[in-house]
């Protein structure tokens, strides 16, 4: 029986970039797209506010990085935060298997949605990954809204 990845050393990846996405004064939220074997093949953090792209999100720099793959079904979507309606789309679209996502607190997304459709989705429910976003969310309302399509 194949062993299980280890999840955690995967979201540390994706909490580096998140880290880099504030530094640059950005949004704190990362990702990074594995292999189920380990292999990391792209990472990457949310750029809207440096990009004044409002379609680069973590998870869909992090899936651009990877460049193009043969399949997804033996990836996994490793991300700060629970993905939105749109990251959520992009993991039903191209059918990665699994997303494990550093916490759901801040924001729900598609998680439920994406479990309703097949897709193995692990909460670590993460101190650091909540503290950071919630602390960066409390700071900046606004741009949080203008993420996640709230008015």
């Amino acid at each position: 029986m194949p062993s299980r990845p280890d999840y955690r050393a995967m979201l540390d990846t994706a909490i580096e970039e998140a880290r880099i996405g504030l530094a640059e004064g950005g949004i704190p939220i990362g990702a990074a797209l594995f292999h189920r074997d380990g292999r990391l093949l792209g990472r990457g953090h949310n750029r809207r506010v440096q990009e004044g792209d409002p379609s680069v999100h973590g998870e869909t720099d992090a899936f651009r990085k990877a460049g193009r793959q043969r399949g997804y079904r033996d990836t996994i979507m490793v991300t700060t935060l629970a993905p939105c309606w749109y990251c959520s789309g992009l993991v039903r679209q191209f059918g990665i298997g699994a997303v494990v996502m550093g916490e759901s607190v801040n924001f729900q997304g598609g998680a439920e949605w994406l479990r309703e459709h097949g897709i193995e989705v692990v909460d670590l429910n993460d101190d650091t990954c909540i503290r950071m976003l919630g602390d960066w969310i409390a700071a900046n309302p606004e741009v949080w809204n203008e993420d996640i399509g709230e008015e």
